[in-house]
């Protein structure tokens, strides 16, 4: 009868997706694809709110839910009829009882304010937002990171980081991956590792929240500078230096704000690859490509090179110098400082070589 089907539905597990751009989109792809085959403990339907917008005079939304693709931030995908675009925030949020959180970290303040008090108290949410927000007030440097933000915002809800070596693209495609789940409660890690795994994308759990998101913000510093190299048409020699050296500067910069970290955080996904696959082929690499060849500020680079889509690393390599600066610790981060330097202070490539390269005898 329908109120025992009622129950039954409201009894399982129900995912929310917070943000459709390219990594929003895949990952409800994935999420749909997974809860489909789990429907003993999942609602088979996945919300995923859209920033509504109009394309060729026809809403984003009734496109995505007619067609089955998100043509704007992830064209020629398909993705699973249960796959339902919310224009509406609180609509898309309101019964779900796990929230994955994509949006724009610019963005995010804001789309927390909408929700606060629209959610379930139970709620259990997840960050794939890759940025962390800076502290250098008062003499006293440090990080606020994303997830504490959720989870403060939210009413105090336990909220895990999902950060990896994941281009979207590649995601998307199915081609194999692997990603970290950083989790404070084990029983919410296997449920979100429930909802993340599929054949083509593998899921490792590590007790570890803000090693694993500070990865994924610091990660954006290092791609800028292979980026540099990039642009100046330097070879792959030079760029495993810069990425030798800058994931030093990141486990450096982590101990130093968190005094440990866990023993296995630099070696998983969201470490060593995810430095070596942002570098390779991330946005934020292709980016500083353009920038260092001179003529064009980052919001023109944003808007030309990659159509409106924002980047993370050169706000990030301002809060990290800010810290640094604050606490006394330039000298230890040759790296995150003279790309700090060419980003803000119009400083050339040769600066950031002179700063790592080999010291006089």
């Amino acid at each position: 009868n329908v109120s025992s089907s009622f129950h039954q539905r409201m009894s399982k597990e129900r995912v929310a997706v917070i943000g459709s751009g390219n990594w929003g989109s895949t990952i409800a792809k994935i999420i749909a694809t997974s809860v489909a085959q789990r429907g003993d403990h999942f609602d088979p339907e996945v919300k995923m709110w859209v920033h509504e917008e109009t394309i060729n005079g026809e809403s984003l939304t009734s496109i995505i839910n007619t067609r089955h693709e998100n043509v704007k931030y992830l064209p020629n995908v398909a993705l699973p009829a249960n796959v339902v675009a919310v224009p509406d925030l609180r609509e898309s949020a309101a019964d779900a009882t796990i929230l994955v959180f994509v949006v724009p970290h610019q963005f995010l303040k804001k789309t927390l304010s909408t929700l606060k008090g629209h959610v379930r108290p139970d709620v259990k949410a997840v960050s794939l937002i890759k940025g962390i927000n800076f502290q250098s007030t008062g003499g006293t440097a440090g990080v606020e990171l994303i997830s504490e933000v959720i989870s403060q915002e939210l009413g105090g809800v336990d909220t895990s980081v999902l950060m990896g070596a994941n281009i979207a693209t590649d995601v998307a495609a199915e081609q194999f991956c692997e990603s970290t789940l950083g989790y404070r409660v084990q029983e919410h890690a296997l449920l979100l590792q429930q909802i993340f795994q599929v054949p083509y994308f593998s899921v490792g759990l590590v007790p570890d929240v803000p090693g694993v998101e500070m990865c994924g913000a610091l990660k954006n510093i290092v791609a800028l500078a292979a980026g540099f190299s990039d642009g100046q048409g330097w070879g792959e020699s030079s760029k495993a230096a810069l990425l030798r050296i800058g994931f030093i500067e990141m486990q450096r910069f982590i101990e130093l704000i968190f005094a440990s970290s866990h023993p296995n955080l630099f070696m998983e996904s969201c470490g060593f690859a995810d430095v070596v696959a942002t570098a390779m082929g991330g946005r934020n690499r292709k980016a500083a490509a353009a920038f260092i060849k001179g003529g064009r500020s980052w919001d023109e680079i944003e808007r030309d090179v990659l159509g409106g889509q924002k980047i993370q690393g050169v706000s990030t390599a301002k809060g990290a110098y800010e810290v640094l600066k604050a606490k006394d610790k330039l000298q230890d981060f040759p790296l995150f400082v003279s790309v700090y330097e060419i980003c803000f202070e119009g400083k050339p490539f040769s600066h950031l070589i002179q700063a790592i390269g080999p010291k006089s005898l």
